[in-house]
């Protein structure tokens, strides 16, 4: 039994790596930390652009329909680079709040479509 990430996961991982050694440098993250926002919306945008925001949501609400092993690559690399970004309480946590007990009403209005 195989344990190890699939090629697409380690391609995943290494553009989410390399995006974010780009756009998420330590002078950044320091800069944040002094920040009321505590994150930058061009690279929440940027995030967004990737697909990262929608990775874990089905394609019926405009995610990619992957998994939780999928987004924990993302989450790893996000966490190795310091990322400061509000992507865990509202991705992880209100948008799988949203997907698991929303309304269908909700779900429309906010996931990632």
């Amino acid at each position: 039994m195989d344990f190890g990430f699939s090629a697409e996961q380690d391609m995943l991982r290494q553009t989410a790596r390399a995006f974010l050694a780009e756009n998420c440098p330590i002078s950044l993250v320091r800069q944040l930390m002094e920040d009321e926002r505590g994150y930058k919306p061009e690279l929440w945008k940027d995030m967004a652009d990737l697909g990262w925001l929608g990775l874990a949501f089905p394609e019926a609400y405009g995610g990619q329909g992957l998994g939780f092993v999928d987004l924990t690559v993302i989450l790893e690399e996000m966490g190795a680079a310091l990322l400061p970004s509000p992507f865990f309480s509202s991705v992880l946590l209100a948008g799988q709040a949203i997907l698991l007990g929303g309304s269908e009403a909700q779900k429309q209005a906010y996931l990632p479509r």
